[in-house]
């Protein structure tokens, strides 16, 4: 992984909005916390532009479902505990049911939100999204990803959801030879014949550690970004069983209707074998240092390499 400096993926999305926010179309909502989503750079370069909507989730996805009425690409801004949970009917209703082109974005997802706690802490908004037919659900890994999924969601024509984080994290896809990003399609960061680790968000970089501690012991692991949780890139997915035999994913979320969910239901209509689910298990989260907070929950290299080995004994 990169030498450069460490970026939050919230950090790179404000940087994103800006550099890609030079459409009249473009118009950005903020529930009051545009120092926290990054909603905030874009609102110094474009504040005619730019709308804060005060602490009011609902109101702000109805009047973005409005203004998308009239031909505007609309982007509303949260904490992913908020966004989509506190607006959740509006979300449904009045956005993905009449496929307006309102992207979603909440910051400060998962775990690593740290000292926030649990009401702050969302771990199920990328189950609530999924589960919504035709939206689009994104978890970048990285600022480099961050940027180019900002740039996909702001062409794709109907309704998205972006979770980003609060913790600067490591700098990995620019490092990886060929990588290249399109939405539904997965990226295999590293090849391996023995077991495949699916890895979404922040858990990219603990997957990539985990590969490392497994090829110590001899074990050769493949290791799939998956950016893009819905559409799913299901070809990839099963590619993956076929060839490895044996499928590890890892999220900060709940394994429940999460990725690991997501992951399992392709696996099992059409190519089933082994698989640990590494994430929150069905439980709240706690107020803590992030770093204490993932190794609580499991989240770290090493509880990977544990389910990797799991997996392959069952095989």
């Amino acid at each position: 992984m990169s030498e450069l400096k460490k970026i939050a993926t919230r950090q790179a999305y404000g940087e994103a909005l800006k550099e890609f926010g030079a459409d009249p179309r473009i118009v950005a909502l903020d529930a009051d916390l545009g120092k926290s989503t990054m909603s905030a750079i874009f609102a110094k370069e474009y504040p005619e532009r730019y709308i804060d909507m005060g602490i009011a989730e609902a109101n702000m996805a109805g009047v973005a479902a409005g203004l998308a009425t009239t031909g505007k690409i609309v982007v509303i801004h949260s904490f992913a505990m908020f966004a989509p949970g506190r607006m959740y009917d509006q979300v449904r209703n009045s956005i993905v049911f009449p496929r307006l082109n309102v992207k979603i974005v909440g910051s400060h997802a998962g775990i690593t939100v740290g000292q926030d706690g649990p009401t702050h802490q969302a771990l199920e908004d990328i189950s609530l999204t999924r589960a919504l037919p035709g939206m689009v659900v994104l978890s970048p890994c990285d600022a480099n990803e961050t940027r180019l999924a900002v740039k996909a969601m702001l062409e794709h024509d109907g309704p998205c959801y972006m979770r980003t984080g609060r913790l600067a994290v490591e700098q990995i896809t620019q490092d990886i030879p060929g990588y290249h990003f399109e939405l539904g399609k997965g990226c295999t960061l590293r090849d391996g014949n023995d077991v495949t680790i699916v890895a979404t968000g922040y858990m990219v970089a603990q997957a990539l550690k985990a590969a490392d501690a497994l090829a110590q012991e001899g074990i050769s692991a493949r290791v799939i970004d998956i950016h893009t949780i819905k559409p799913l890139d299901e070809e990839l997915l099963v590619k993956a069983a076929r060839e490895t035999g044996a499928i590890v994913t890892a999220e900060e979320h709940n394994i429940i209707g999460g990725l690991g969910s997501a992951v399992a239901e392709v696996l099992v209509e059409n190519y089933p074998v082994p698989m640990e689910r590494v994430g929150v298990r069905d439980t709240f989260g706690h107020s803590g240092e992030p770093a204490a907070l993932v190794e609580h929950y499991h989240l770290t290299p090493a509880d990977i390499a544990a389910a990797a080995k799991k997996a392959m004994s069952r095989k």
